[in-house]
């Protein structure tokens, strides 16, 4: 097969583990700028035009793509299924995961475990916002933030007032959150493929941090999933209508609360903790597709 890597970088550990094991099952693999790529629109004949040649004759892509360009790359990503070519993401799924409110409403009209989530348009009943989520301590997060950035733990009501004034004032849109004590500043990511669990890990954040982003200094362990965990990152896959997701979850007292669905689901940090060859998944599963 002839596939694509949709990625800005072929150096990331993702993208070139992408690469080695779709050569080594026999592929040709190439790695594709999505904001160099061309999109030409005309009556059944899309195409996409890279560095002096049109892309012809391929089978699959793998979107590997930002959260800061999510608007071209999905836009490439739709390019290519006018093409008729198989998509590891699809660009809608992608498109929904990207936007975190739209995420949560989907996830909870699927019946999936949620921290208790308050979305406002800079409301000036600031002290309703904080009560329904169970009070402080709370979460706050930028609707815009990644990786842990735009994220803050606001330990007293006077702070959350302070925080969410301010975001406010900036016209930054905030989503407020449950905060989970008894998670530890750890949550789980399960990293799903074609609808099965390949590999689990805990993130632990380090020492006085409440994010457990790697990013961000926290640490990754194996973990063995429970029952009710595993079908619970299921569901919320499903649910995103994504073929690869990294669903984050939270150890609750009343079972598991997943935090984030991402489209774009980092390797390194799973298949160092769990030991297991998650790229060779993610290239079965378009084998199978294609």
């Amino acid at each position: 097969m002839k596939l694509v890597i949709l990625s800005r970088n072929p150096k990331l550990y993702s993208t070139q583990r992408l690469v080695e094991v779709g050569e080594k099952r026999g592929h040709e693999v190439l790695v594709v700028d999505h904001l160099k790529c061309i999109i030409e629109i005309e009556k059944k004949n899309p195409k996409i035009f890279y560095k002096g040649a049109y892309l012809n004759d391929i089978d699959a892509v793998i979107p590997r793509i930002g959260a800061s360009v999510t608007f071209y790359g999905t836009s490439v990503v739709r390019q290519f299924e006018m093409m008729k070519v198989f998509t590891a993401v699809e660009s809608q799924a992608l498109v929904r995961s990207r936007d975190k409110l739209r995420s949560l409403q989907v996830l909870a009209r699927a019946g999936v475990g949620l921290p208790r989530t308050v979305f406002t348009n800079y409301t000036k009943d600031v002290h309703h916002v904080i009560e329904s989520v169970g009070g402080a301590p709370l979460v706050l997060k930028l609707l815009e933030g990644t990786q842990g950035l735009g994220v803050v733990l606001a330990e007293t009501k006077n702070a959350a007032t302070s925080v969410i004034e301010a975001f406010n004032g900036l016209k930054a849109r905030v989503i407020a959150q449950e905060f989970i004590k008894e998670a530890g500043g750890a949550d789980i990511r399960a990293f799903v493929v074609d609808g099965v669990v390949v590999g689990a890990m805990r993130r632990q954040g380090k020492e006085g941090e409440f994010r457990s982003n790697l990013h961000r200094g926290g640490s990754a362990t194996l973990i063995q999933l429970s029952d009710e965990e595993e079908n619970t990152a299921l569901k919320a896959a499903k649910a995103m209508g994504l073929g690869v997701a990294g669903v984050d979850m939270l150890q609750a007292s009343s079972g598991p609360l997943v935090l984030e669905v991402n489209s774009s689901p980092g390797l390194e940090g799973i298949e160092e903790a769990t030991g297991k060859d998650v790229a060779k998944e993610i290239i079965r599963y378009i084998e199978r597709n294609v």
